[in-house]
């Protein structure tokens, strides 16, 4: 296999490469996918444009625009920083979580969140916590910029709304109350290393005991993460109730059209669901983050 490599010292350098060879390119930042892509032979591209040294787009960074700060991740942030950043544990604890569930450490030293998110691999942890917490996906090529918010940028397996001549420069996590709660959950069946069967992702915000707005995302399940709006609704302004918790897990595994692999069968991943969603509504109910 033979391809042609290039190294952009800059973000307009590498977004001409892109806009010059298309679909006949393919990024690499961490490569911890797109290596074993390539010794499996399952991609041949024709150019690899390598934006891992790309200035400005390593900082994790808090902006004061919104009534509680948002965060920007820039997409060459590593999954081992985001694991580890003071801002993200204090504000956003379950994207922490939720990285520092992927894989091992050397993995998260090497994958970036950029990286990540173009790969759209199904069974993966970030996704769903970032859909969760209504995170949007900062892409740009080389004449413009747009923000696509999660929930619309996974299309299917491997398959996001990126065109071909665009990257990722960034991820913007909107800021939460003070009283929101968070937590990710992952389940796997096989190694302490491997990865999810399923994950879910849950976010709450409270007021006297009173759930005033509740996500949860699932991964890992299907092919993309999936929140449930219709369900989630069920505990607008309600306690979070044992049996109320009990009829959105059931919301959960009943609406979510699962698929089978080697970690799963449909069937089982349904069981999963019903069970995991449960506890991570338990978890943020009963916790203090």
């Amino acid at each position: 296999m033979s391809f042609a490599l290039i190294q952009p010292r800059t973000l307009s350098e590498a977004l001409d490469a892109l806009a010059e060879h298309g679909d006949e390119a393919k990024v690499m930042a961490g490569g911890t996918a797109l290596n074993l892509m390539l010794q499996q032979r399952l991609i041949a591209p024709d150019v690899l444009v390598d934006v891992a040294r790309l200035p400005g787009l390593d900082a994790i960074q808090e902006q004061n625009g919104s009534p509680h700060g948002s965060l920007h991740i820039g997409a060459l942030v590593t999954l081992r920083d985001i694991e580890l950043s003071p801002l993200v544990n204090d504000r956003w604890p379950g994207l922490a979580r939720a990285c520092r569930e992927v894989g091992n450490v050397r993995i998260r030293n090497q994958a970036t969140l950029g990286g990540n998110l173009a790969e759209a691999d199904y069974a993966s942890d970030p996704p769903a916590m970032l859909l969760a917490l209504d995170a949007r996906v900062i892409v740009q090529n080389a004449s413009a910029s747009r923000t696509i918010p999660l929930a619309d940028f996974f299309y299917g397996f491997y398959t996001t709304a990126l065109e071909p001549d665009e990257l990722i420069t960034g991820v913007v996590v909107p800021g939460l109350p003070a009283s929101t709660r968070m937590t990710y959950l992952k389940f796997k069946t096989r190694s302490s290393e491997d990865r999810p069967t399923l994950g879910v992702a849950a976010v709450g915000t409270f007021e006297d005991g009173i759930c005033t707005d509740l996500r949860v995302a699932v991964g890992a399940a299907s092919e993309i993460p999936q929140r449930l709006p219709d369900v989630e609704a069920l505990a607008a302004g309600q306690p979070l109730a044992d049996e109320l918790v009990a009829e959105i897990a059931e919301g959960y595994a009943a609406q979510i059209e699962t698929l089978d692999d080697l970690r799963g069968s449909a069937w089982y991943r349904s069981q999963m669901i019903r069970t995991h969603v449960r506890r991570a509504v338990e978890e943020i109910r009963n916790g203090d983050r």
